[in-house]
């Protein structure tokens, strides 16, 4: 018995070499790395976001809380918020606009929130992808609005969520500022009609 259960392992474990051999001798092929490639420890490290997780102070960026401020640091990624009481304070990481013509900088505020909001691409968005939508209902699949939404003063900006989890942190929007859905629903709950906003 143990010497059919000593061949039938053998076996399997000499199928498996055998198996595993092509890939073993592609991954040690110079074939699949790049020949010119600088060495790491000669290369400029990326530094991107490196900001984000840092605490800001509103302080730096309004006049006064009044009943909260909004920040969306563009450069790096990330959504601030402070409340109306001088002690809640939230950070979130953020999709940004994909270039700079689609961004917008300077001061607005939240002028109306929605839940499961229902999304119509602008005139200038049918132009660059004509396959879109005139319009996808709230709650919707495919939805780029996820499940909360703030309006800003300016048409078509809006601070909302995504169900497209891989756009956070990038620059991925047409000019919106994006969050995780299950932070802009805690968001949502805490900004009021109102709350300044600042995209900078």
């Amino acid at each position: 018995m143990t010497r059919t259960l000593t061949s039938r392992r053998g076996l399997l474990l000499g199928a498996a070499a055998t198996l595993a051999t092509p890939t073993i001798l592609r991954a040690q092929s110079t074939d699949a790395f790049p020949q010119e490639e600088e060495t790491i420890r000669d290369t400029v490290p990326v530094r991107r976001n490196i900001s984000s997780f840092r605490k800001q102070r509103w302080q730096d960026h309004f006049d006064r809380l009044g009943t909260g401020c909004l920040l969306a640091d563009i450069t790096s990624r990330a959504v601030h918020y402070w409340g109306p009481d001088d002690v809640t304070y939230r950070l979130y990481p953020s999709s940004v606009p994909l270039s700079e013509d689609l961004t917008k900088r300077g001061f607005t505020e939240v002028v109306r929130k929605a839940k499961n909001p229902s999304w119509t691409p602008t005139a200038n968005m049918r132009e660059r992808d004509p396959s879109l939508p005139q319009r996808i209902a709230g709650g919707a699949a495919g939805n780029p609005l996820g499940t909360r939404a703030m309006y800003l003063t300016w048409p078509a900006y809006l601070v909302h969520g995504t169900h497209d989890t891989r756009k956070i942190g990038r620059q991925s929007s047409s000019g919106c500022i994006g969050l995780y859905n299950q932070h802009v629903e805690e968001l949502f709950e805490l900004v009021q009609v109102g709350t300044q906003v600042r995209l900078a």
